[in-house]
């Protein structure tokens, strides 16, 4: 029999509605049950493409044994991070506190009124290798709250009071940090395989923009040798996917040729970004190929009828990790024939003996060239793949991540010029507004016909970064308007009088822990987010508020950033722009002009295109007149670009 969740439209708790555990969503009756039966809640966090949720699953909750211990003596509750991030933030930060690392699975015992007593991350079913067991400690848990309850008790006082009082004062606008944030790179680069750090090597494309708006700035080297290295590297091996295209979420070797291989789509959103950077810094056209190759990924397999883009694709299929992406020589020789077959084996380092658990992921790490012309190989291949085995796809709808691709696709429109990328950043925000934005208030998740909670932070953030996008690439008044009105309403719902923005708004349901989100993970937070929102809106309006909301939200994230500048690269990125900013173009058009070249011919970040002529920008002699400022000093008006 299906349990709760088999009314829920998120994938991922979907993928749990036939477990034997009596599951609850995250609810007001989960909690009421746990209060009147007096058990403590087993609150389980994770995401539908997560390989160790899978493995947790099958070893514990399919389990009849883990099943019957958790439905006799715990109340659980299952929740999609993905459409959550308020209630994994808190508990994510919970976990760190208890272990020292965090991660998915996200394992919280906590009581009726939400205060955790113990947490973890994945546990197998039984103790082994050092590592406690679900059985065991489901039972050793219990014994404790029935008999030693105070412990577990004054546990979870010690750490909500803990977390409660972390807090951060502002900053100061020292460009220091900047240099200390490269220095921070420099010694943590691969010279040899690119990246930073040890294994595992995730792809943080926020990082490598900023190394690249260093280098434009500043002329460093060293800045352009990490960040083409590392995405040349990140391309060349298994992390991109060579038949189907687009990125895996990271790299299990120090070399990139191994990667966890689910894909996220705000991964494919940043790192086309990056690519796009890259190819505007040195002009090298492969780098402008592979941002395509990932867009077009994006818009034949992750994009809904109506527009909207779609979350992630497993890691898994038919229970194994990565066999859709895996090949044997003589698969391919079998589809492409002999000829053809051997030429792709030796191009993509297909061998008898494999690379990954006897069979090979294709790669380009030995190739001597990236720029093979195999796209009838590759179209063959991805045919095959298809019928071979299913993917699974998440297919719910989230704003925060779509506003991330939105603002990849519109600026892969303005380097390749290709309408294609701006129509399928138009069609996602065409369903944002039908579904996620009700006036000026947007929802976090659509799946299934349903919207989600009420928008978080991340949401917000993401959206204005869409809104900004669409109207550098088409200069249409309204997408500036909007950002201005959702730029408002984050000041008003989300702010904290001392410095920076929450989590969730003054709407939402409230936790136990109001989280300040400001390091930049996998994804930018949606602090630094809003710094580079305010930023461009103070470039682009020339209003006070915007720069005042700037600079106070830059001094936020400048005292979060002190002790380790390296782990805020879009902060970082707003402030190179806040301290350097573009040339300033305000257009006043003609009226024979064409208004949509004006994004493409314009060599600038910040454009500005008036509907008619005023005071102080005349049009001069009936011709489109440009007004060119720089660094506080406006040029002579001129007619050509």
């Amino acid at each position: 029999m299906s349990n709760r969740l088999q009314y829920e439209t998120s994938p991922y708790l979907l993928q749990h509605k036939d477990n034997p555990v009596d599951w609850y969503p995250w609810c007001k009756e989960a909690f009421e049950k746990a209060r009147i039966e007096d058990k403590p809640i087993f609150l389980s966090i994770g995401y539908s493409a997560c390989h160790w949720c899978h493995v947790l699953a099958h070893e514990s909750f399919e389990d009849r044994e883990i099943s019957q211990l958790l439905n006799q003596y715990y109340i659980s509750i299952k929740v999609d991070k993905e459409e959550r991030p308020d209630i994994d933030s808190v508990y994510m930060s919970v976990c760190q506190a208890f272990t020292g690392s965090g991660g998915w699975p996200t394992s919280i015992f906590m009581t009726w009124d939400q205060k955790p007593f113990f947490a973890g991350t994945y546990f197998p079913k039984t103790t082994r290798g050092g590592r406690v067991g679900m059985r065991e400690l489901l039972l050793k848990i219990h014994e404790i709250w029935e008999h030693d309850r105070e412990t577990l008790l004054w546990q979870s006082k010690e750490i909500v009071e803990h977390l409660r009082g972390e807090n951060l004062g502002g900053g100061s606008m020292d460009q220091e940090l900047v240099h200390l944030a490269v220095e921070n790179y420099e010694h943590s680069y691969d010279p040899q395989y690119g990246g930073f750090g040890r294994e595992p090597k995730f792809p943080t494309p926020h990082n490598l923009l900023f190394l690249l708006s260093y280098y434009e700035r500043y002329k460093k080297a060293s800045c352009l040798e990490m960040a083409e290295h590392t995405l040349l590297q990140m391309y060349r091996g298994g992390m991109f996917d060579h038949i189907g295209f687009g990125f895996c979420r990271y790299s299990t070797d120090r070399m990139f040729l191994v990667p966890h291989f689910e894909k996220m789509l705000y991964d494919n959103a940043l790192l086309i970004l990056a690519y796009c950077k890259a190819y505007t810094v040195t002009k090298n056209v492969l780098y402008l190929k592979i941002a395509e190759k990932t867009a077009d990924y994006v818009l034949r397999e992750m994009t809904d009828s109506e527009g909207g883009f779609y979350s992630a694709q497993d890691a898994d299929s038919e229970g194994e990790e990565g066999k859709y992406y895996l090949f044997t020589q003589d698969e391919v020789i079998q589809v492409l024939g002999k000829k053809d077959g051997e030429t792709f084996n030796r191009y993509y380092g297909i061998t008898k003996r494999g690379n990954f658990e006897g069979k090979n992921i294709p790669n380009l790490l030995n190739s001597a060239s990236c720029e093979a012309d195999l796209e009838a190989f590759l179209s063959k291949l991805r045919q095959y793949r298809k019928k071979r085995c299913t993917l699974h796809l998440d297919d719910k709808v989230l704003t925060a991540w779509n506003g991330l691709m939105i603002g990849a696709m519109c600026e892969l429109y303005l380097v390749s010029r290709e309408k294609r990328y701006l129509h399928g950043a138009e069609q996602a925000d065409a369903f944002l507004q039908k579904y996620l934005l009700e006036k000026d208030s947007l929802y976090v998740s659509f799946c299934k016909g349903k919207r989600g909670v009420r928008g978080f932070l991340d949401d917000y953030a993401g959206y204005i970064f869409a809104q900004l996008a669409l109207y550098r690439a088409t200069l249409k008044q309204t997408y500036l308007d909007r950002a201005d009105s959702l730029c408002h309403k984050v000041m008003l719902e989300f702010s904290d009088p001392a410095g920076g923005f929450y989590l969730y708004g003054n709407g939402n349901e409230e936790l136990i822990l109001r989280p300040k989100e400001t390091y930049d993970g996998a994804i930018p937070s949606g602090n630094s987010l809003m710094a580079w929102n305010f930023v461009r809106m103070s470039i682009i309006t020339s209003s006070e508020k915007y720069q005042q909301a700037a600079e106070e939200q830059l001094k936020f994230l400048a005292a979060a950033a002190e002790q380790y500048p390296a782990g805020y690269g879009m902060f970082l990125t707003a402030f190179l722009e806040y301290m350097e900013p573009p040339m300033k173009v305000t257009i006043v058009p003609d009226e024979g002009a064409d208004k949509e070249l004006f994004p493409l011919l314009v060599p600038s970040e910040s454009i500005a295109i008036l509907q008619h002529s005023e005071e102080e920008y005349p049009l001069k002699d009936g011709r489109t007149t440009y007004y060119v400022c720089h660094k506080h000093t406006c040029m002579p008006p001129v007619h050509s670009l």
